[in-house]
């Protein structure tokens, strides 16, 4: 069956480890488009559009879409996809929710994943606070589509420092995503496990990288990641909110390309 998520696929068979990238909440593969170029002149980049985000559909086949899609939900998605792609190992990353979906694979197919990237991502489950906020965020965007929120919230995305371009850049994905695709997996990440145990049983190498001035992950967060992983390296990327591939690709790049050429070695 062909894979119903659509995606990129970038760069030829080598002896390097492919690189597989999670987009976050609510943008699309695009958001990976300076490491796509980055990397792959030397390895197999592969990035997905996550289900009723980008170009995929909420569901395969099936008109609609779903009321809630948890965390494992998107996993499964990204498994398949890697199958029908005859990727059976990978390096595998993710910012924010991409993050969160990441730590899910981990926990599900942990013998598959040969290194992971955790960039601006937290690991703990969400608060009745946090779910009340999602749910109701849900049901605005359902009620008003994606618009308002992106406005609201661009400048939390990226700093108010941002090169306009990358501005713009986000603020275009935000109010591209489908909202049906949006609301459904914020009550479905609303409802995620808690993943700082699996943090501490983690065999493999981490990087967790994180933007000096995200407000949505702060630093903190990313120093207590790299603090439970039994193998992990922090780096905090200056002048950068919660998106520092976008914000800072060159430094976003080097601390990732370092991480590669030990999972290569």
């Amino acid at each position: 069956m062909a894979p119903f998520l659509a995606y990129e696929d970038k760069g030829g068979a080598s002896s390097t480890a492919p690189l597989v990238l999670i987009h976050g909440h609510p943008f699309d593969r695009t958001m990976w488009a300076p490491q796509i170029a980055a990397f792959s002149p030397s390895r197999r980049v592969v990035v997905p559009d996550l289900r009723g985000y980008g170009a995929s559909p909420s569901q395969p086949g099936v008109p609609g879409d779903p009321a809630l899609t948890p965390l494992s939900t998107f996993a499964e998605d990204i498994s398949s996809l890697l199958d029908d792609l005859g990727i059976s190992t990978f390096v595998l990353g993710g910012l924010s929710m991409g993050g969160q979906i990441v730590m899910e694979c981990y926990r599900t197919f942990p013998e598959r994943v040969r290194g992971l990237v955790l960039a601006d991502t937290f690991p703990a489950a969400e608060t009745p606070e946090g779910r009340r906020t999602r749910n109701a965020t849900a049901d605005r965007l359902l009620r008003e589509g994606m618009r308002g929120y992106a406005d609201e919230v661009l400048y939390k995305m990226v700093a108010p420092y941002a090169e306009a371009e990358v501005a713009a850049h986000v603020h275009r994905m935000m109010v591209s995503t489908p909202p049906e695709g949006a609301a459904a997996a914020l009550r479905g990440r609303a409802e995620r496990p808690d993943y700082r145990e699996l943090l501490t049983r983690v065999t493999v190498p981490a990087l967790v990288v994180v933007g000096a001035d995200d407000e949505y992950t702060p630093v903190g967060d990313a120093e207590a990641m790299h603090a439970a992983l039994p193998d992990s390296t922090l780096h905090v990327i200056g002048s950068a909110a919660h998106l520092p591939n976008l914000e800072r690709p060159e430094e976003f790049n080097g601390a990732l390309a370092d991480f590669l050429a030990r999972i290569d070695d």
